[in-house]
């Protein structure tokens, strides 16, 4: 049997059908309701629905073979899985973004908000500029309308919101989508189920690319 941890939400119910044409389905998935386990025995297959950020935990963990994680949780968490492959979806990117006209001068500490602490840290190492991190869990673009920092580190999808609150993005960090990920002792153990699982999953995205 596979356990497969689907993130919860539109990605989730994206990353199923690509599933389920790859030769997993699983009916009772599609049904309403409060159920988050979903097994079909034929195929070998368990699926359970897992809040997004928790999903990486569950496979690290073992209580998942495999799961569907952002690109940001695997930056940010650096889990002990396996990374297979990106299934070209959910894209968007992590970025810096400022109130318009905003120039670093680098003459002072840059103060950042951010909810993706580790991130922000390694880009700002990389290029040596000194900041302040203010790490915030929601209405990150609140920060520097406010006046609470210079700049946010957050995920930009299409940018509206940032618009909408006459902000800009300053600088891409990272692009972001989400990854097919196994837990290494199931990857050892269940590799043919799980190669061809990854197999079916390619072939999918190829024939949407």
């Amino acid at each position: 049997m596979l356990n497969i941890a689907l993130p919860k939400g539109r990605l989730g119910e994206k990353v199923y059908d690509i599933l389920e044409r790859a030769g997993y389905p699983c009916e009772a998935i599609k049904a309403n309701g409060r159920k988050l386990i979903f097994e079909n025995s034929e195929q070998g297959i368990r699926y359970f629905w897992v809040k997004p950020s928790d999903v990486s935990i569950y496979v690290e963990r073992g209580a998942a073979d495999i799961g569907i994680a952002g690109k940001d949780i695997l930056l940010e968490y650096t889990p002990d899985v396996y990374e297979l492959l990106d299934l070209k979806i959910g894209k968007c990117r992590m970025a810096v973004a400022a109130k318009k006209g905003f120039r670093d001068d680098g003459r002072k500490t840059l103060k950042v908000a951010t909810k993706f602490v580790n991130i922000t840290k390694k880009h700002y190492s990389g290029i040596s500029r000194d900041i302040d991190i203010i790490k915030l869990n929601g209405s990150i673009e609140l920060a520097p309308i406010l006046g609470l920092s210079d700049v946010i580190v957050d995920i930009v999808e299409t940018g509206s919101t940032l618009r909408e609150n006459d902000l800009d993005v300053v600088e891409t960090i990272v692009p972001i989508s989400a990854r097919l990920i196994a837990n290494k002792a199931s990857f050892k153990f269940k590799t043919k189920e799980i190669e061809n699982l990854v197999q079916g999953v390619r072939l999918q995205i190829a024939e949407n690319d």
